[in-house]
Protein backbone atom coordinates (compact mmCIF):
# COMPACT_ATOMS: atom_id res chain seq x y z
CA UNK A 1 0.00 0.00 0.00
CA UNK A 2 1.18 3.56 -0.62
CA UNK A 3 -0.28 6.95 0.22
CA UNK A 4 -1.62 9.18 -2.52
CA UNK A 5 -3.75 12.28 -1.99
CA UNK A 6 -4.70 11.24 1.52
CA UNK A 7 -5.94 7.79 0.51
CA UNK A 8 -4.66 4.25 0.83
CA UNK A 9 -4.04 2.95 -2.69
CA UNK A 10 -3.34 -0.67 -3.54
CA UNK A 11 -0.34 -0.98 -5.87
CA UNK A 12 0.51 -4.63 -6.50
CA UNK A 13 2.26 -5.27 -9.80
CA UNK A 14 2.56 -9.05 -9.35
CA UNK A 15 -1.15 -9.70 -9.85
CA UNK A 16 -2.32 -11.01 -13.22
CA UNK A 17 -4.46 -8.81 -15.52
CA UNK A 18 -7.79 -10.37 -14.51
CA UNK A 19 -7.05 -9.61 -10.86
CA UNK A 20 -5.79 -6.12 -11.68
CA UNK A 21 -9.10 -5.47 -13.46
CA UNK A 22 -10.89 -5.90 -10.13
CA UNK A 23 -8.43 -4.67 -7.51
CA UNK A 24 -5.61 -2.78 -9.19
CA UNK A 25 -5.17 0.83 -8.07
CA UNK A 26 -8.09 0.74 -5.63
CA UNK A 27 -8.00 3.71 -3.26
CA UNK A 28 -9.94 3.67 0.02
CA UNK A 29 -10.85 6.57 2.23
CA UNK A 30 -10.93 6.36 6.02
CA UNK A 31 -14.44 4.87 5.69
CA UNK A 32 -12.97 1.65 4.27
CA UNK A 33 -15.47 1.32 1.42
CA UNK A 34 -15.17 -1.81 -0.76
CA UNK A 35 -16.61 -0.19 -3.91
CA UNK A 36 -14.54 2.66 -5.31
CA UNK A 37 -15.71 6.07 -4.13
CA UNK A 38 -17.12 8.55 -6.64
CA UNK A 39 -15.58 12.00 -6.17
CA UNK A 40 -17.87 14.48 -7.92
CA UNK A 41 -15.85 17.64 -7.53
CA UNK A 42 -14.33 20.08 -9.97
CA UNK A 43 -11.93 21.72 -7.51
CA UNK A 44 -10.12 21.23 -4.20
CA UNK A 45 -9.57 23.39 -1.13
CA UNK A 46 -6.22 24.09 0.55
CA UNK A 47 -5.35 24.55 4.19
CA UNK A 48 -3.44 27.73 3.38
CA UNK A 49 -2.29 29.83 0.44
CA UNK A 50 1.23 28.42 0.72
CA UNK A 51 -0.13 24.90 0.15
CA UNK A 52 -1.90 26.03 -3.01
CA UNK A 53 1.29 27.63 -4.31
CA UNK A 54 3.32 24.54 -3.42
CA UNK A 55 0.97 22.22 -5.27
CA UNK A 56 0.98 24.35 -8.41
CA UNK A 57 4.75 24.48 -8.22
CA UNK A 58 4.91 20.69 -7.99
CA UNK A 59 6.50 20.85 -4.55
CA UNK A 60 3.55 19.27 -2.69
CA UNK A 61 1.50 16.22 -3.62
CA UNK A 62 -2.24 16.65 -3.86
CA UNK A 63 -5.10 17.61 -6.13
CA UNK A 64 -5.45 21.04 -7.75
CA UNK A 65 -8.26 20.76 -10.31
CA UNK A 66 -10.25 17.90 -11.81
CA UNK A 67 -9.05 18.75 -15.31
CA UNK A 68 -5.71 17.49 -14.01
CA UNK A 69 -6.41 15.09 -11.14
CA UNK A 70 -9.41 13.40 -9.59
CA UNK A 71 -9.28 10.48 -7.13
CA UNK A 72 -11.81 8.38 -9.06
CA UNK A 73 -10.13 9.01 -12.41
CA UNK A 74 -6.72 8.24 -10.91
CA UNK A 75 -7.99 4.87 -9.74
CA UNK A 76 -9.02 4.03 -13.30
CA UNK A 77 -5.71 5.25 -14.70
CA UNK A 78 -3.74 3.16 -12.23
CA UNK A 79 -5.88 0.10 -12.91
CA UNK A 80 -5.49 0.32 -16.68
CA UNK A 81 -1.73 0.82 -16.29
CA UNK A 82 -1.45 -2.32 -14.21
CA UNK A 83 -3.57 -4.35 -16.63
CA UNK A 84 -1.61 -3.07 -19.63
CA UNK A 85 1.83 -3.40 -18.06
CA UNK A 86 2.39 0.32 -18.63
CA UNK A 87 4.21 2.75 -16.37
CA UNK A 88 1.44 5.36 -16.59
CA UNK A 89 -1.94 6.15 -18.14
CA UNK A 90 -4.02 9.26 -18.80
CA UNK A 91 -7.76 8.83 -19.25
CA UNK A 92 -9.78 10.96 -21.66
CA UNK A 93 -13.38 11.91 -22.35
CA UNK A 94 -13.71 9.48 -25.28
CA UNK A 95 -11.77 7.07 -27.42
CA UNK A 96 -11.28 9.66 -30.15
CA UNK A 97 -10.04 12.18 -27.58
CA UNK A 98 -7.44 9.56 -26.63
CA UNK A 99 -6.41 8.91 -30.25
CA UNK A 100 -6.21 12.63 -31.05
CA UNK A 101 -4.18 13.42 -27.95
CA UNK A 102 -1.82 10.48 -28.49
CA UNK A 103 -0.96 11.86 -31.94
CA UNK A 104 -1.02 15.64 -31.55
CA UNK A 105 0.89 15.73 -28.28
CA UNK A 106 4.04 14.53 -30.05
CA UNK A 107 3.73 15.88 -33.60
CA UNK A 108 4.71 19.24 -35.09
CA UNK A 109 4.62 20.85 -38.51
CA UNK A 110 7.09 19.11 -40.79
CA UNK A 111 6.72 15.69 -39.14
CA UNK A 112 5.67 12.55 -41.00
CA UNK A 113 3.33 9.74 -39.90
CA UNK A 114 2.95 6.23 -41.30
CA UNK A 115 -0.51 4.77 -40.64
CA UNK A 116 -2.40 1.59 -41.43
CA UNK A 117 -5.03 1.86 -44.15
CA UNK A 118 -7.68 -0.09 -42.22
CA UNK A 119 -8.93 1.98 -39.29
CA UNK A 120 -12.00 3.42 -37.64
CA UNK A 121 -13.42 6.16 -39.84
CA UNK A 122 -12.58 8.97 -37.42
CA UNK A 123 -9.00 7.71 -37.09
CA UNK A 124 -8.60 7.88 -40.86
CA UNK A 125 -9.98 11.43 -40.70
CA UNK A 126 -7.20 12.30 -38.26
CA UNK A 127 -4.45 11.04 -40.56
CA UNK A 128 -6.04 12.12 -43.85
CA UNK A 129 -7.67 15.45 -42.96
CA UNK A 130 -6.63 16.85 -39.58
CA UNK A 131 -2.86 16.28 -39.54
CA UNK A 132 -2.27 17.83 -43.00
CA UNK A 133 -3.92 21.05 -41.77
CA UNK A 134 -1.01 21.45 -39.37
CA UNK A 135 1.70 20.63 -41.89
CA UNK A 136 2.06 16.98 -40.86
CA UNK A 137 2.37 14.47 -43.70
CA UNK A 138 0.77 11.02 -43.61
CA UNK A 139 1.63 7.95 -45.65
CA UNK A 140 -1.12 5.32 -45.63
CA UNK A 141 -0.04 1.71 -46.15
CA UNK A 142 -1.41 -1.80 -45.98
CA UNK A 143 -0.44 -2.47 -42.37
CA UNK A 144 -0.43 -6.24 -42.96
CA UNK A 145 2.64 -5.82 -45.15
CA UNK A 146 5.47 -5.58 -42.62
CA UNK A 147 8.02 -4.42 -45.17
CA UNK A 148 5.68 -1.61 -46.25
CA UNK A 149 6.34 0.02 -42.89
CA UNK A 150 10.08 -0.06 -43.49
CA UNK A 151 9.71 1.31 -47.03
CA UNK A 152 7.47 4.16 -45.85
CA UNK A 153 9.96 5.54 -43.30
CA UNK A 154 11.31 8.98 -44.20
CA UNK A 155 13.96 11.13 -42.45
CA UNK A 156 11.16 13.11 -40.75
CA UNK A 157 9.00 10.11 -39.77
CA UNK A 158 7.98 10.58 -36.14
CA UNK A 159 5.18 8.07 -35.56
CA UNK A 160 3.59 4.75 -36.61
CA UNK A 161 -0.17 4.54 -35.98
CA UNK A 162 -2.26 1.39 -36.45
CA UNK A 163 -5.05 -0.82 -35.12
CA UNK A 164 -4.85 -4.59 -34.66
CA UNK A 165 -7.33 -6.13 -35.19
CA UNK A 166 -8.41 -3.26 -37.43
CA UNK A 167 -11.90 -1.79 -37.61
CA UNK A 168 -13.82 -3.14 -39.51
CA UNK A 169 -11.68 -5.31 -41.80
CA UNK A 170 -10.05 -7.34 -39.00
CA UNK A 171 -6.58 -6.81 -40.51
CA UNK A 172 -3.87 -8.12 -38.18
CA UNK A 173 -0.56 -6.26 -37.81
CA UNK A 174 2.59 -8.11 -36.77
CA UNK A 175 3.17 -6.20 -33.53
CA UNK A 176 6.67 -7.46 -32.79
CA UNK A 177 7.97 -6.87 -36.31
CA UNK A 178 6.41 -3.44 -36.88
CA UNK A 179 7.32 -2.12 -33.42
CA UNK A 180 10.89 -3.33 -33.99
CA UNK A 181 11.06 -1.37 -37.25
CA UNK A 182 9.79 1.70 -35.40
CA UNK A 183 12.48 1.41 -32.73
CA UNK A 184 15.22 0.82 -35.30
CA UNK A 185 14.29 4.15 -36.89
CA UNK A 186 13.67 6.16 -33.72
CA UNK A 187 9.93 6.23 -34.43
CA UNK A 188 7.20 6.07 -31.76
CA UNK A 189 4.64 3.28 -32.28
CA UNK A 190 1.06 4.08 -31.28
CA UNK A 191 -1.34 1.11 -31.22
CA UNK A 192 -5.13 1.28 -30.97
CA UNK A 193 -5.96 -1.86 -28.95
CA UNK A 194 -9.69 -1.25 -28.46
CA UNK A 195 -10.84 -4.45 -30.21
CA UNK A 196 -8.69 -6.73 -28.04
CA UNK A 197 -8.26 -4.94 -24.67
CA UNK A 198 -5.29 -5.88 -22.44
CA UNK A 199 -7.10 -9.09 -21.50
CA UNK A 200 -6.67 -10.52 -25.01
CA UNK A 201 -3.57 -8.67 -26.20
CA UNK A 202 -0.91 -6.44 -24.63
CA UNK A 203 0.91 -4.56 -27.40
CA UNK A 204 3.62 -3.35 -25.02
CA UNK A 205 4.68 -6.97 -24.55
CA UNK A 206 5.56 -6.89 -28.26
CA UNK A 207 7.45 -3.58 -28.13
CA UNK A 208 4.74 -0.93 -28.61
CA UNK A 209 5.56 2.48 -27.13
CA UNK A 210 2.05 3.88 -26.69
CA UNK A 211 -1.29 2.05 -26.47
CA UNK A 212 -4.57 3.93 -26.89
CA UNK A 213 -8.11 2.81 -26.06
CA UNK A 214 -11.71 3.61 -26.54
CA UNK A 215 -12.76 2.48 -23.06
CA UNK A 216 -16.31 3.09 -24.28
CA UNK A 217 -16.09 -0.35 -25.85
CA UNK A 218 -15.18 -3.55 -23.98
CA UNK A 219 -13.85 -1.82 -20.86
CA UNK A 220 -17.27 -0.38 -20.05
CA UNK A 221 -18.88 -3.20 -21.96
CA UNK A 222 -22.50 -2.27 -21.47
CA UNK A 223 -22.95 0.76 -23.71
CA UNK A 224 -23.28 3.29 -20.89
CA UNK A 225 -20.56 5.93 -21.10
CA UNK A 226 -17.80 7.39 -23.26
CA UNK A 227 -14.18 7.10 -22.13
CA UNK A 228 -10.66 6.77 -23.52
CA UNK A 229 -7.15 6.07 -22.29
CA UNK A 230 -3.54 6.50 -23.41
CA UNK A 231 -0.85 4.27 -21.87
CA UNK A 232 2.91 4.70 -22.05
CA UNK A 233 6.06 5.35 -20.07
CA UNK A 234 5.97 7.82 -17.19
CA UNK A 235 8.24 10.09 -19.23
CA UNK A 236 5.88 10.08 -22.23
CA UNK A 237 2.71 10.53 -20.16
CA UNK A 238 4.07 13.22 -17.84
CA UNK A 239 6.42 15.12 -20.14
CA UNK A 240 4.76 14.80 -23.55
CA UNK A 241 1.06 14.00 -23.14
CA UNK A 242 0.24 15.83 -19.89
CA UNK A 243 0.92 19.34 -21.17
CA UNK A 244 -1.36 18.72 -24.15
CA UNK A 245 -4.26 17.33 -22.12
CA UNK A 246 -3.79 19.85 -19.30
CA UNK A 247 -4.23 22.77 -21.66
CA UNK A 248 -6.74 21.39 -24.15
CA UNK A 249 -9.00 19.67 -21.59
CA UNK A 250 -10.22 16.32 -23.02
CA UNK A 251 -11.04 15.40 -19.43
CA UNK A 252 -12.81 12.21 -18.35
CA UNK A 253 -15.62 12.86 -15.88
CA UNK A 254 -15.38 11.13 -12.46
CA UNK A 255 -18.77 9.50 -13.01
CA UNK A 256 -17.73 7.97 -16.33
CA UNK A 257 -14.47 6.81 -14.74
CA UNK A 258 -16.43 5.13 -11.96
CA UNK A 259 -18.69 3.35 -14.47
CA UNK A 260 -15.67 2.04 -16.38
CA UNK A 261 -14.10 0.87 -13.10
CA UNK A 262 -17.25 -1.18 -12.51
CA UNK A 263 -17.09 -2.48 -16.08
CA UNK A 264 -13.49 -3.63 -15.68
CA UNK A 265 -14.51 -5.89 -12.80
CA UNK A 266 -16.28 -8.18 -15.26
CA UNK A 267 -14.05 -7.61 -18.31
CA UNK A 268 -12.27 -10.97 -18.13
CA UNK A 269 -15.55 -12.86 -17.78
CA UNK A 270 -17.25 -10.90 -20.54
CA UNK A 271 -14.51 -10.93 -23.15
CA UNK A 272 -13.83 -14.63 -22.57
CA UNK A 273 -17.49 -15.59 -22.96
CA UNK A 274 -18.14 -13.18 -25.82
CA UNK A 275 -15.10 -14.52 -27.68
CA UNK A 276 -16.39 -18.06 -27.19
CA UNK A 277 -19.81 -16.97 -28.44
CA UNK A 278 -18.28 -15.14 -31.40
CA UNK A 279 -16.35 -18.25 -32.45
CA UNK A 280 -19.57 -20.30 -32.42
CA UNK A 281 -21.51 -17.68 -34.37
CA UNK A 282 -18.66 -17.17 -36.87
CA UNK A 283 -18.28 -20.91 -37.42
CA UNK A 284 -21.95 -21.10 -38.35
CA UNK A 285 -22.15 -17.88 -40.35
CA UNK A 286 -19.19 -18.60 -42.62
CA UNK A 287 -21.15 -21.51 -44.07
CA UNK A 288 -24.11 -19.24 -44.89
CA UNK A 289 -22.58 -16.05 -46.28
CA UNK A 290 -20.23 -15.50 -49.23
CA UNK A 291 -17.32 -14.36 -47.07
CA UNK A 292 -16.59 -13.85 -43.38
CA UNK A 293 -13.56 -12.53 -41.50
CA UNK A 294 -12.95 -13.50 -37.87
CA UNK A 295 -9.42 -13.82 -36.41
CA UNK A 296 -10.41 -16.86 -34.35
CA UNK A 297 -11.23 -18.93 -37.44
CA UNK A 298 -8.59 -20.79 -39.43
CA UNK A 299 -10.17 -19.32 -42.56
CA UNK A 300 -8.91 -15.86 -41.58
CA UNK A 301 -5.81 -15.22 -43.76
CA UNK A 302 -3.83 -14.09 -40.68
CA UNK A 303 -5.24 -16.56 -38.17
CA UNK A 304 -1.82 -17.88 -37.08
CA UNK A 305 -0.48 -14.39 -36.40
CA UNK A 306 -3.64 -13.38 -34.58
CA UNK A 307 -3.45 -16.38 -32.28
CA UNK A 308 0.25 -15.71 -31.67
CA UNK A 309 -0.57 -12.22 -30.41
CA UNK A 310 -4.06 -12.68 -28.95
CA UNK A 311 -5.47 -14.96 -26.29
CA UNK A 312 -8.70 -15.43 -28.31
CA UNK A 313 -10.31 -14.14 -31.48
CA UNK A 314 -12.29 -11.37 -29.81
CA UNK A 315 -15.91 -10.34 -30.12
CA UNK A 316 -15.96 -8.73 -33.59
CA UNK A 317 -16.31 -10.17 -37.08
CA UNK A 318 -17.16 -8.85 -40.53
CA UNK A 319 -19.32 -10.61 -43.10
CA UNK A 320 -19.78 -9.81 -46.77
CA UNK A 321 -22.88 -10.14 -48.96
CA UNK A 322 -22.83 -10.09 -52.75
CA UNK A 323 -25.92 -7.85 -53.02
CA UNK A 324 -24.19 -4.67 -51.88
CA UNK A 325 -25.76 -2.02 -49.65
CA UNK A 326 -29.35 -2.96 -50.46
CA UNK A 327 -28.90 -6.58 -49.36
CA UNK A 328 -26.82 -5.58 -46.31
CA UNK A 329 -29.54 -3.18 -45.16
CA UNK A 330 -32.19 -5.83 -45.82
CA UNK A 331 -30.39 -8.27 -43.53
CA UNK A 332 -30.13 -5.65 -40.80
CA UNK A 333 -33.83 -4.90 -41.09
CA UNK A 334 -34.72 -8.62 -40.93
CA UNK A 335 -32.91 -9.21 -37.62
CA UNK A 336 -35.00 -9.28 -34.46
CA UNK A 337 -32.57 -10.12 -31.65
CA UNK A 338 -29.43 -8.41 -32.93
CA UNK A 339 -29.67 -4.62 -32.71
CA UNK A 340 -28.69 -2.24 -35.50
CA UNK A 341 -26.04 -0.13 -33.78
CA UNK A 342 -22.65 1.32 -34.65
CA UNK A 343 -21.23 0.61 -31.18
CA UNK A 344 -19.05 -2.39 -30.31
CA UNK A 345 -17.94 -4.11 -27.13
CA UNK A 346 -21.47 -4.13 -25.71
CA UNK A 347 -22.89 -7.11 -23.83
CA UNK A 348 -25.63 -7.09 -26.49
CA UNK A 349 -25.08 -8.36 -30.02
CA UNK A 350 -24.92 -5.37 -32.38
CA UNK A 351 -24.43 -5.05 -36.12
CA UNK A 352 -23.84 -2.13 -38.46
CA UNK A 353 -23.18 -1.35 -42.10
CA UNK A 354 -19.82 0.50 -41.94
CA UNK A 355 -20.05 2.11 -45.38
CA UNK A 356 -23.19 4.01 -44.36
CA UNK A 357 -22.37 4.58 -40.67
CA UNK A 358 -18.90 4.43 -39.07
CA UNK A 359 -17.06 5.04 -42.37
CA UNK A 360 -19.69 7.15 -44.13
CA UNK A 361 -17.54 10.27 -43.77
CA UNK A 362 -14.82 8.81 -45.99
CA UNK A 363 -14.88 8.97 -49.77
CA UNK A 364 -15.86 5.86 -51.73
CA UNK A 365 -12.26 5.70 -52.96
CA UNK A 366 -10.83 5.64 -49.43
CA UNK A 367 -13.39 3.05 -48.34
CA UNK A 368 -12.40 0.87 -51.30
CA UNK A 369 -8.72 1.26 -50.40
CA UNK A 370 -9.48 0.17 -46.83
CA UNK A 371 -11.54 -2.84 -47.90
CA UNK A 372 -14.85 -1.42 -46.63
CA UNK A 373 -17.24 -2.77 -49.22
CA UNK A 374 -20.91 -1.91 -49.75
CA UNK A 375 -21.87 -5.48 -48.86
CA UNK A 376 -19.82 -5.52 -45.62
CA UNK A 377 -21.48 -5.81 -42.20
CA UNK A 378 -19.65 -5.64 -38.85
CA UNK A 379 -21.00 -7.80 -36.03
CA UNK A 380 -20.29 -7.51 -32.32
CA UNK A 381 -21.32 -10.74 -30.58
CA UNK A 382 -22.67 -10.25 -27.08
CA UNK A 383 -23.48 -12.35 -24.05
CA UNK A 384 -26.74 -13.83 -25.29
CA UNK A 385 -26.94 -17.57 -25.81
CA UNK A 386 -25.10 -17.99 -29.15
CA UNK A 387 -27.79 -20.41 -30.30
CA UNK A 388 -30.32 -17.58 -30.14
CA UNK A 389 -28.04 -15.30 -32.16
CA UNK A 390 -27.59 -18.07 -34.74
CA UNK A 391 -31.36 -18.64 -34.88
CA UNK A 392 -31.87 -14.92 -35.49
CA UNK A 393 -29.41 -14.95 -38.39
CA UNK A 394 -30.86 -18.17 -39.79
CA UNK A 395 -34.32 -16.65 -39.97
CA UNK A 396 -33.06 -13.25 -41.26
CA UNK A 397 -30.85 -14.79 -43.96
CA UNK A 398 -33.73 -16.95 -45.18
CA UNK A 399 -35.91 -13.81 -45.27
CA UNK A 400 -33.53 -12.16 -47.75
CA UNK A 401 -33.12 -15.32 -49.82
CA UNK A 402 -29.86 -16.71 -48.43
Amino acid sequence: MKKLAGQDRTITTTWRPATQAIRGGTARSHYGETSEALFLTSGYAYDCAADAAARFAGEQKGMTYSRLQNPTVEMLEERISLMEGAEATRCMASGMAAMTAALLCQLSAGDHVVAGRAAFGSCRWLTDSLLPRFGIQSTIIDARDTEAWRRAVQPNTKLFFFETPANPTLDIVDLAAVCAIARENGVTSVVDNAFATPLLQRPMDFGADVVAYSATKMMDGQGRVLAGAVCGTEKFINETLLAFTRNTGPTLSPFNAWVVLKGLETLDLRITRQSENALKVASWLEKRVPRLLYPGLKSHPQHALAMKQMRAGGTIMSLFLDGGRAQAHALLDALELVDISNNIGDSRSLMTHPASTTHAGLTPEVRAEMGVEEGMLRLNVGLEDPADVIDDFDRALKAIGL
